[in-house]
């Protein structure tokens, strides 16, 4: 029955990728978007790639530095090959590449699962804060061109949105009220629920996990770490701005725009759809038509950009998977081999 409600949840994102990609380029000229596409300057489309492989090195030194402020040492290569085995599994499993890259770790390296899930929980909560960063600084310094695209967009909408405020204010205040009473439970049974085998499992787990959450508190060189942070978020910037020159409709793009579509194309990636599929997509052609251009040269980009990089971690995360399925093997035998010499 699990697997069976795995498969259908699986199922629905990849409709829901699909739907969106539908919504993408309904009612535009097909022809026009793959002719879009075979004439671009594939140059600048390398040089873009060339930089998303140094960012993945960094972005592997950076996690390195904090497994070892968890107080595991491991050597670089395995971190980077469990990293890459990670987001070559999101383009398949939604979010699920990162207890994968963990479960990778472990194997490999010996490092248990809730310590470097902990790390990369960190690693998620700097980027969720780099992108809040990115959000302010795109509507400071573009705030008329987007908020006359949002009142253009929601026009229409705000008016069934505040018909229904009742019902809104219902559902939100049952969901406080639900988690008021949960909490309340909790505290009450806390004494039994200690002396249970799962519970005490649980709290060893989230100790763990805690463990790597605060281990950017004690890095080594927290300047390093910051440098590796703006170095792995610049390479994100400059490849969505150079990749303006493959085409001639984005040619003329400024930098405040690469900003935007960097910003906007983040949450599409983040969003728990097969490797950001249709979201970033719809997102990046929306955020391109506030700078006047228009769908078809919007996905384009997008299709073609995004493409890239799925190619790219499939790739680089295919060769990472092997040479980490050989290290998960050696381990294995080094692991018989020291028992059966315990015996």
């Amino acid at each position: 029955m699990k697997s069976l409600v795995t498969v259908l949840k699986y199922a629905l994102l990849l409709g829901l990728s699909g739907a969106l990609m539908v919504y993408a380029v309904r009612g535009q000229d097909l022809s026009r978007i793959g002719q879009s596409i075979r004439s671009a300057n594939y140059f600048w489309l390398g040089v873009t790639m060339t930089l998303s492989v140094l960012g993945y090195f960094s972005r592997a030194y950076r996690w390195q530095m904090q497994l070892a402020a968890s107080r595991q040492r491991v050597p670089y290569w395995p971190v980077y090959h469990a990293m890459m085995v990670g987001y070559l599994a999101n383009i398949v499993l939604p979010r699920m590449g990162e207890v994968i890259r963990c479960s990778v770790l472990r194997r490999t390296s010996g490092v248990p699962v809730e310590v470097s899930l902990g790390t990369v929980i960190t690693e998620r909560v700097i980027d969720v804060l780099v992108l809040a960063l990115l959000l302010s600084a795109v509507l400071l310094l573009e705030f008329n061109k987007f908020w006359a695209f949002i009142q253009s967009l929601f026009a229409d909408r705000y008016d069934s949105l505040a018909a229904n405020r009742t019902v809104l204010l219902a559902v939100a205040g049952t969901a406080v009220a639900a988690a008021l009473v949960f909490g309340f439970l909790l505290l009450r049974n806390l004494e039994r629920l200690r002396q249970h085998a799962l519970f005490v499992k649980v709290v060893a787990f989230v100790r763990g996990l805690l463990a790597g959450v605060f281990s950017v508190l004690r890095l080594e060189n927290k300047w390093l770490f910051l440098l590796h942070t703006v170095f792995t978020w610049l390479v994100y910037y400059l490849m969505d701005y150079l990749a303006f020159f493959c085409f001639p409709e984005t040619y003329n793009l400024d930098m405040k725009a690469a900003l935007a579509v960097l910003t906007f194309g983040a949450f599409g990636m983040a969003a728990p759809v097969s490797g950001g599929i249709g979201v970033f997509h719809v997102l990046v052609q929306s955020t391109l038509l506030v700078y006047g251009i228009g769908k078809e040269a919007g996905i384009a980009y997008a299709l073609v950009v995004h493409g890239a990089q799925t190619l790219l971690v499939v790739l680089m995360g295919g060769i990472s998977f092997v040479v980490s399925a050989v290290q998960s093997g050696k381990s294995v035998g080094s692991e018989q081999v020291t028992v059966n010499s315990e015996q």
